[in-house]
């Protein structure tokens, strides 16, 4: 078989994490390629917002700041987002505002389509080789690194290939990289709204022993609600026509969302998987296709992001030191960095959904007494915000 491309880096699946990935390393003169199934379409700014949104927090900002990226999500569509509060009960309530970290906010809410197509362009603009669409089909190690073979039988060679294709990642199962994980007994639905009246900057979370409430603020009067209950309960939603889930909202979110209409939403099962190594010789795993989490800190793309500034950390410093970085031992460094970090974000996130998501009464008075001590802790609250942005 001829071998179409030899590259430095090929990246499977240009996405939020590996579109951002293959930009940083482009930008450390790595030669790269990006795998991808499809473009991503043009933005619309008179289209409605994407149901898929992430919370973008402060490290990230600066990572896509660094890959001159941040400028044309700016252009096209993003809220900023200046506080943050969650409770149960009324009387227990822990807020965090940026103006405490010395902020001008803490994070931005942006729709994954933005993320995806700003990164897109920014790529377009590099020497990067983008093979679009094209499907990963083999992969097997050779001298120097990894032969891959693609669905209209081309074949790539490359000294690492990454894994940026999700938390159903094609290159994990290839390389035989086992998981762990298991299902949560929730699933999570996202709705977009139209609000009676400006979105504000504040993001709030309410739980409830079927699960939390969130309301994440969008441009001008628009927003996104996060409803998590069992599975059965979100199929139930899904199914109904929008007049319907309206009343649901107004009856199940507290009185503080005002009069929202509903116009799109979307649903999926929560599911924990980590992968059991991070690497192989010549071979790495980032983002959703090492970890997936809980969703319910908005954590996602950011553990993703810190993963593609630390493999463009190492693999940067390590060519400087003329050693062989699609080594075993150089790519050992990445997962010490990493997986530790994965896996505290992962646990806290399942310890706050295991307090939460119960009826047990005396659960729910430690809990909430646990609210109460964290919003007067002072120095211990704003290093758990700092630690959660990626300060």
């Amino acid at each position: 078989m001829e071998i179409k491309q030899k590259v430095d880096v090929a990246i499977v699946g240009g996405g939020m994490v590996g579109a951002a990935l293959a930009s940083g390393l482009a930008q450390h003169g790595f030669q790269v390629a990006v795998l991808e199934q499809e473009v991503p379409p043009e933005f619309d700014s008179s289209a409605d917002p994407d149901v898929r949104i992430s919370a973008i927090g402060a490290a990230s900002v600066a990572l896509l700041r660094q890959l001159e990226v941040w400028p044309q999500v700016l252009d096209m569509r993003c809220a900023a987002y200046r506080k943050l509060e969650t409770w149960e009960w009324q009387t227990a309530q822990v807020s965090f505002d940026a103006e405490s970290l010395g902020l001008p906010e803490l994070g931005f809410m942006v729709e994954n389509s933005v993320l995806q197509r700003a990164l897109w362009q920014r790529l377009q603009q590099q020497q990067v080789s983008l093979l679009c669409p094209a499907r990963l089909q083999h992969l097997q190690q050779v001298n120097g690194g990894w032969q891959m073979t693609l669905d209209n039988g081309e074949a790539l060679q490359a000294r690492l290939v990454v894994g940026a294709d999700g938390a159903n990642s094609q290159v994990r199962q290839l390389a035989g990289i086992g998981i762990h994980g298991w299902n949560y007994a929730q699933s999570c639905m996202l709705i977009s709204v139209r609000c009676e009246h400006p979105a504000g900057d504040t993001t709030w979370q309410q739980f409830t022993p079927q699960g939390p409430r969130a309301f994440l603020p969008l441009f001008d009067r628009w927003a996104s609600l996060v409803w998590y209950d069992s599975p059965a309960r979100i199929r139930q939603l899904q199914a109904m026509s929008m007049p319907q889930l309206q009343k649901e909202i107004q009856a199940h979110f507290p009185a503080r969302i005002g009069k929202v209409t509903p116009l799109v939403a979307g649903s999926f099962p929560l599911v924990r998987r980590h992968a059991i190594r991070y690497t192989l010789p010549g071979l790495a795993l980032v983002g959703d296709a090492a970890h997936t989490i809980n969703p319910l800190a908005g954590q996602g793309v950011n553990l993703g992001y810190r993963d593609v500034d630390a493999l463009i950390a190492v693999l940067s410093e390590s060519r400087l030191r003329a050693e062989d970085w699609s080594s075993a031992a150089v790519l050992m460094r990445y997962q010490r960095k990493r997986l530790k970090d994965n896996l505290l974000m992962q646990s806290g996130m399942d310890l706050f959904y295991f307090t939460f998501s119960n009826r047990l009464a005396p659960l729910r008075v430690v809990r909430n007494l646990g609210l109460i001590v964290a919003e007067h802790s002072g120095v211990l609250k704003r290093q758990a915000l700092r630690y959660a942005l990626g300060l």
